[in-house]
């Protein structure tokens, strides 16, 4: 039963940010009551098997809907192949003052500048000890606002160890625009000392564990042909386990005249689709099949999600999609795969 229809006008109604709290709120409701049984995707049992993991099938929930890792059992009732929560930092912070969410609805398209607003991780590792959820769950880490980018890798070392013993996977945020000066670490030299105090920390945790929980990196639709092909070498070198392509982008030049075009932050939605798909074409060539590609970006439909896979991923995310669309995206896409 799809009720999303007769909810999303009462909800594009409210302010979007309170809407993502009675979104979520509804949806632990339904959970908590057994309702959101109803909603669940019918062909959600397409197992896939990519990074050592299986996945229960090929569609996956972006990080940022659930920061904080509160609503997992609730999401996991929707039916999605894989739960990515977070980004999640060392400390609690509030993320960058309000308004910092925009709706385009002309373009199906979101603007935040949330500046990664948590909890912390400790809250978060609480939320997943206590969930149910025994499907892939992916943790994604990133710093601190107020660490000097110098000293960037403390910060992802600090969520590496933490979250470790309770990942599925573990993402590396470098690409949000909404945190001053973080995307640098995706150029030059930034990228390949992080990477390798990851690594290095990484093969540790292995050993002390005695398990392998896959690392991948979260990184921009912005990227030009040279920066792409720098990281997808360095990916290699060091043995990255995967890449999410992408991230949300600064580019404005599809919602041109739009009144929220000059707000500042990442725009998503169906904007961000080209350039997404561009990246993952890009990477894949790059690649040539030794890291699997994981997809987000502008998917609003089932074609969408294929363009993607035909494009050489293995898996895709979709977050404003679901905000435009609702839970019936997910049963779309897994119908028509």
């Amino acid at each position: 039963m799809n009720l999303y229809p007769l909810l999303r006008p009462a909800l594009f109604s409210l302010d979007p940010e309170t809407a993502h709290h009675v979104t979520l709120t509804l949806l632990q409701l339904a959970h908590q009551t057994g309702l959101s049984a109803l909603s669940r995707a019918k062909s959600s049992d397409k197992p896939v098997s990519v990074m050592g993991l299986t996945f229960n099938n090929p569609v996956g929930l972006a990080a940022g809907l659930d920061k904080n890792g509160d609503y997992i059992d609730a999401l996991a009732d929707l039916g999605f192949g894989f739960i990515e929560i977070g980004t999640v930092t060392p400390r609690p912070q509030p993320g960058n003052p309000k308004p910092r969410l925009f709706r385009l609805p002309e373009h199906q398209a979101i603007i935040n500048r949330m500046g990664f607003n948590n909890l912390g991780i400790d809250h978060l590792l609480e939320q997943v000890q206590r969930c149910r959820y025994r499907g892939v769950l992916g943790i994604n880490i990133g710093k601190n606002f107020d660490t000097p980018i110098e000293n960037a890798a403390d910060d992802y070392l600090i969520g590496l160890r933490k979250s470790y013993p309770l990942a599925g996977y573990i993402t590396v945020n470098i690409s949000s625009p909404n945190t001053q000066n973080l995307r640098q670490l995706q150029q030059g030299d930034e990228i390949r000392r992080l990477l390798s105090a990851l690594k290095e920390e990484h093969q540790k945790l292995q050993g002390q564990y005695d398990k392998h929980v896959p690392l991948v990196v979260k990184i921009a639709p912005d990227l030009s042909d040279e920066e792409i092909s720098h990281i997808a070498g360095l990916l290699k070198e060091f043995a990255i386990d995967g890449v999410i392509a992408t991230n949300t982008t600064i580019a404005r030049d599809k919602i041109q005249g739009h009144r929220h075009a000059e707000e500042a932050g990442g725009l998503s939605g169906a904007p961000v689709k080209e350039s997404s798909t561009r990246v993952v074409k890009a990477l894949a060539g790059e690649l040539n099949g030794q890291l699997p590609i994981i997809a987000a970006g502008g998917i609003l439909s089932a074609a969408d999600a294929q363009e993607k896979l035909d494009a050489g991923a293995s898996l895709v995310q979709i977050y404003s999609g679901l905000i435009y669309k609702g839970p019936q995206l997910l049963e779309d896409i897994l119908q028509n795969l």
